[in-house]
C-alpha cells in the first residue's frame, strides 16, 4: 500500500484525537509509521482515539496548535519526514458561537504547524487539510475545482479559506527550495464513518437519536452536500504525501478529494432516510421555517478531475455503501464489538476493494505509477 512509503517512517500528526485523526493514526499505525500524535484531549465521550487504544499505539502529545512554542519544540523532537494536519475546530455551528476561537485555531494553528515545519530539518512533506467549505460560494451548483477562489460567509468556512491562502503564502515564500519540505493542501467532502460523536453533525445525531428513541432532527434537509466515507479523503491524504515524498515540488498546492459528483452529492434527507433504512428503525423531522438557524451552504460538489488526472487516485465506495458500512459500524459498536475490530476490517475491505479497483496507491510495493 503507497508503495510502502510509511513503513518505519516518523509521520507527525496533528488533531489525532479527532474523528478523522484518529482513523488516520490508526492507518499509519497498520502500514508500520512511527506516529507522533500532537492534540487536544478528545472532544467528545465517547471518542473514537480511546476507543481504539491509540494512546497505547503512538506517542500522544496533548497539547495546542496555538501554542507556537510547544509545538515547534514537540515536532522538532519527533523528527518526521511527513506532517498531517487535521487539528482544527471543525464545526460551523460552533464557529458562529466561538468566531474567535475558531479563527485563532484553524488560521493561526495552520501558521504554528507551517512555522514548527520551517523549523523541523527532517520534514520533507506537509499536507494541511482544509475543507469544501473554503471555497467561496455562490451556490451556482457547479463542483468546485481547485483554481476557484478562496471565501467564506461564515467563521468556520472563513477561516478554512484563510488556512489556504496562509499555505500558498508559506509554500511560495518559504518552502520553494530544493532543500526545503513541500507542502500541500488537501480538501475533502462531507466525510461519513464510525466513530464520529461530534455534535451537529448528521450521522452522529442519527445515532443519539436512534438511540434514545426518537426522532432525528435535520436542521436542512434539502441541503446538498458531497458524501464520502472517511477512508475515502484519507487514502488521497496518504498517496499525495507518498508522492510528495518521492517528486516533490510536482505535487504541492491544492487538492480536492471527493466522491464523484453522479452519486455523491446528495441532499442532507438522502442520507437521513438511507441511514435509518440501514438501521432498521426510526424516524426524521425538520424544526421548520419557525426555527431561526445559523447561514450554511445549500449546495457544495468537488471536482476531483486533478486528483484522477494526475495521482491516479477515485473514490472506493459510492454514497449508499458509505452509509451502509457506518450504519453497520454503529450498531456492531453498540451490539458489543470492540472499535479497533470494526476499524481494521473497514481499512482491510477499502484496501481490498481498491486493489480490487486497480488503483495506484493500492499497488503491490514498489510497483506503483507516479
Amino acid at each position: 500500500m503507497f508503495d510502502g512509503a510509511y513503513a518505519g517512517r516518523r509521520v507527525f500528526v496533528t488533531g489525532h484525537t479527532g474523528f478523522k485523526g484518529a482513523w488516520l493514526a490508526s492507518w499509519l499505525a497498520d502500514l508500520g509509521a512511527q506516529v507522533a500524535g500532537y492534540a487536544l484531549d478528545p472532544p467528545t465521550d465517547p471518542n473514537l482515539f480511546d476507543a481504539l487504544d491509540l494512546g497505547e499505539r503512538l506517542r500522544h502529545v496533548v497539547a495546542d496548535v496555538r501554542d507556537r512554542d510547544r509545538l515547534v519544540a514537540e515536532m522538532t523532537a519527533a523528527r518526521p519526514s511527513v506532517i498531517f494536519h487535521l487539528a482544527a475546530q471543525p464545526l460551523v455551528r460552533l464557529g458562529y458561537a466561538e468566531p474567535r476561537e475558531t479563527f485563532e485555531t484553524n488560521v493561526m494553528g495552520c501558521v504554528n504547524v507551517l512555522e514548527a515545519a520551517r523549523a523541523c530539518e527532517s520534514a520533507k512533506a506537509v499536507v494541511v487539510v482544509t475543507s469544501d467549505k473554503c471555497y467561496q460560494n455562490p451556490e451556482s451548483g457547479r463542483a468546485f475545482r481547485e483554481e476557484d477562489a478562496m471565501g467564506g460567509r461564515d467563521p468556520y468556512s472563513a477561516s478554512k479559506g484563510c488556512a489556504e491562502l496562509v499555505a500558498a503564502a508559506y509554500e511560495t515564500s518559504f518552502f520553494a527550495t530544493a532543500e526545503s519540505a513541500t507542502v500541500a493542501t488537501a480538501r475533502a467532502g462531507n466525510v461519513i464513518g464510525g466513530g464520529d460523536w461530534a455534535t451537529d453533525r448528521i450521522i452522529p445525531d442519527c445515532v443519539r437519536a436512534l438511540r434514545s428513541g426518537e426522532p432525528v432532527v435535520v436542521r436542512n434537509p434539502t441541503a446538498v452536500r458531497p458524501w464520502q466515507h472517511v477512508l475515502e479523503p484519507l487514502s488521497g491524504y496518504l498517496w499525495l504525501a507518498a508522492l510528495m515524498l518521492r517528486h516533490r515540488r510536482q505535487y504541492e498546492g491544492p487538492w480536492n478529494f471527493g466522491p464523484d459528483k453522479a452519486d455523491g452529492s446528495a441532499p442532507v434527507r438522502w442520507v437521513v432516510e438511507r441511514f435509518l433504512e440501514q438501521w432498521g428503525a426510526g424516524s426524521w423531522m425538520s424544526p421548520g421555517g419557525a426555527v431561526e438557524q445559523p447561514r450554511e451552504a445549500r449546495f457544495l460538489s468537488l471536482d476531483s478531475g486533478k486528483a484522477r488526472a494526475q495521482l491516479r487516485w477515485a473514490p472506493v465506495w459510492d454514497a449508499p455503501s458509505a452509509v451502509r458500512r457506518t450504519a453497520s459500524w454503529y450498531r456492531d459498536f453498540y451490539g458489543g464489538a470492540a472499535a479497533r475490530d470494526l476499524v481494521s476490517s473497514q481499512l482491510r475491505a477499502y484496501e481490498k476493494d481498491a486493489g480490487g479497483a486497480g488503483l495506484a496507491w493500492a499497488a503491490t510495493e514498489g510497483t506503483a505509477g507516479s
